[in-house]
């Protein structure tokens, strides 16, 4: 029996803000978004794949154009399949795969999601690590395994205060996180070009690079030589495309952004993950490159057992330390927080901070050993291929279905357990490790996986009845979407939200001082470049490049952080405000009806 208008209302008014469709007035334009990927995709992971890439012998022409290729082809994942499923859907993922899969697939995937991202966060950890290590004295971990006491002591320390910053004042951590993308952009930059002079005295005996052809020339020589360290060939352009496209699976095949394209007013914004994917994995992997290399050459090391930390310290000094460590601990603690959601959705009736605490416990014995940030390209590959069949399943539903005279939702409609979705994810893992196992690159296997769980869930789902005839309850599916769209609006129509744009004195004066030392920090690195005719003034440019780059974080992240509390002060209070006066209108229009009555 179909439920009544106002029976709809109630379950509404009941639910969860965050499980309601996105409203069209809660919608953001392409400046939110183009900030959004930046501040995401420019993080500590860009050194550790800068140096794989190195360790896997890709050349320079291969790294060059090979990254625009695969970096280009992300981008259009996202324009083209993740931000269409979003918008249409105006829900997160897990919202989305709850109403489609039902709470058995629901479950499911989100316990992959908790091992994934606490994976993950757990690398992110070690990278801070490594440099903090370099600080109080501890040696180099060179193995997959920690082999001093004092690493462990360090990474359970930190491990374990991201956990308890996770669990208990994520806020305040995201606020500054927030703050990090100009700085991180500007680091990663200026690292390369302040070890470039370095890299070229080690292959001409100069410090003076003469126009790009030379650059192509040191870069292939020193850094992306097509060689590995073992001396075998390389990997290829194709390789490379592979691995950048492959790097970002997890968050458009796998749908994961659907949290945040839902949000997007058009479909083309999905183009402005371009500010993450050609800086953040084009620029910074490219810098980062040249950064391991030129530490390799510097410390008469092989770039496979340098860390993060040791990179960081040569090309940026001591704010080369707060680079990894901020780059790192930001990065773990925005995993570490959807890891601890995805437990909560397996685990629904205890407390967000409670599940992050019990996967902290596994984040902290995995942060202790190396291996999990060192492999940690095949890590995020292989997660993608996990998780691509829910793509698949989603993509599935919400594009060919009505096209096939199939009903989306059918599983909920019926009342069943959708085990077509639960084969269809079992089969195509077996079939991914087939085709792994019979040597198909794995940096490509997400596309056949995805493209195989399509063709199988169409097939068993058709088989389970899901082109039964269920008119009614699409209507009342129609409906219950209609009313909560409506509810959204009428809610933001009593309660409008206060625009405030900060534009004080003293919050302009901030704004133009974090942008002017960005500016300046970025300057010296280029005088570091371009005016070292020799080694001795080369050296001491680099011993004032640190001194600049560490006094410039530090009145960076004091401006930048000052001028974000003021803004978030005076829209508070220009809140309290317009709440006042909206009261004081409502407490007029009482009296007048009195006095009219």
């Amino acid at each position: 029996m179909a439920r009544s208008v106002e029976e709809i209302d109630r379950e509404i008014k009941q639910t969860d803000e965050e499980l309601l469709p996105v409203a069209d007035h809660e919608r953001h334009g392409a400046k939110h978004f183009l900030g959004l990927y930046t501040a995401e995709h420019v993080a500590g992971t860009e050194f550790v794949f800068g140096a794989t890439f190195v360790i896997l012998g890709a050349g320079i022409y291969d790294i060059l154009i090979g990254l625009v290729i695969g970096n280009t082809l992300a981008i259009l994942s996202f324009w083209l399949i993740t931000t269409p499923i979003a918008r249409g859907a105006r829900v997160s993922l897990y919202r989305y795969l709850d109403m489609i899969g039902g709470d058995a697939v629901s479950k499911l995937y989100n316990a992959a999601n908790t091992i994934i991202f606490g994976a993950i966060a757990a690398a992110m950890i070690t990278v801070s690590a490594t440099a903090v290590r370099r600080v109080v004295g501890f040696p180099a971990q060179t193995e997959g395994y920690p082999t001093h006491i004092g690493f462990i002591v360090l990474a359970v320390i930190l491990a374990a205060v991201t956990v308890l910053v996770v669990a208990f004042g994520f806020n305040a951590l995201a606020e500054f996180a927030t703050i990090c993308g100009p700085w991180l952009m500007v680091m990663f930059t200026a690292g390369g070009l302040v070890l470039l002079p370095a890299l070229a005295e080690s292959v001409t005996g100069v410090t003076t690079i003469d126009g790009w052809g030379e650059f192509v020339d040191i870069a292939g020589a020193t850094v992306f030589t097509g060689i590995t360290p073992e001396g075998e060939p390389g990997i290829g352009l194709w390789e490379v495309a592979g691995f950048a496209w492959a790097a970002n699976v997890l968050t458009h095949f796998a749908l994961i952004d659907m949290a945040w394209l839902r949000y997007a007013k058009k479909n083309i914004y999905g183009l402005c993950t371009a500010t993450g994917m050609m800086f953040g994995h084009y620029v910074a992997w490219i810098s980062a490159g040249f950064m391991g290399a030129a530490t390799a050459a510097i410390t008469l090391q092989s770039i496979t057992v340098l860390a993060p930390g040791d990179v960081a310290w040569y090309a940026l000094g001591w704010a080369g330390y707060i680079t990894v460590i901020v780059g790192g601990w930001t990065t773990a603690n925005a995993c570490l927080y959807r890891a601890g959601l995805a437990a909560q959705g397996v685990f629904p009736s205890m407390p967000r901070w409670k599940t992050t605490l019990i996967v902290g416990i596994g984040v902290i014995v995995a942060a202790c050993f190396p291996f999990v940030y060192r492999n940690f390209l095949p890590l995020v590959t292989y997660a993608g291929v996990a998780l691509v069949p829910i793509g698949g399943v989603i993509f599935a539903e919400h594009h060919l279905f009505h096209r096939m005279g199939l009903t989306k939702y059918w599983s909920r409609f019926k009342g069943v357990v959708n085990y077509p979705a639960i084969i269809t994810w079992g089969l195509s893992l077996a079939f991914a490790v087939g085709i792994d196992t019979l040597g198909f690159p794995y940096y490509y296997l997400f596309l056949p996986t995805w493209a195989f769980s399509i063709g199988v869930y169409l097939f068993l789902a058709r088989r389970a009845g899901a082109g039964g005839d269920f008119t009614e309850e699409q209507k009342e599916e129609d409906l219950w979407n209609e009313r909560a769209l409506l509810a959204k609006e009428r809610a933001a129509e009593e309660r409008p939200p206060v625009e405030v744009r900060d534009t004080t004195t003293l919050s302009r004066a901030l704004r133009a001082i974090w942008i002017v030392t960005c500016l300046v920090m970025l300057t010296y690195s280029f005088i570091v470049l371009f005016d070292s005719p020799d080694i001795f003034t080369y050296l001491q440019h680099r011993e004032t490049w640190y001194t600049i780059a560490i006094t410039g974080t530090v009145i960076y992240f004091g401006t930048a952080y000052w001028e974000l509390q003021r803004g978030k002060q005076i829209a508070k209070r220009a809140e309290r405000e317009h709440r006042a006066e909206e009261g004081q209108k409502d407490e007029d229009q009482s009296e007048d009806a009195k006095v009219n009555a």
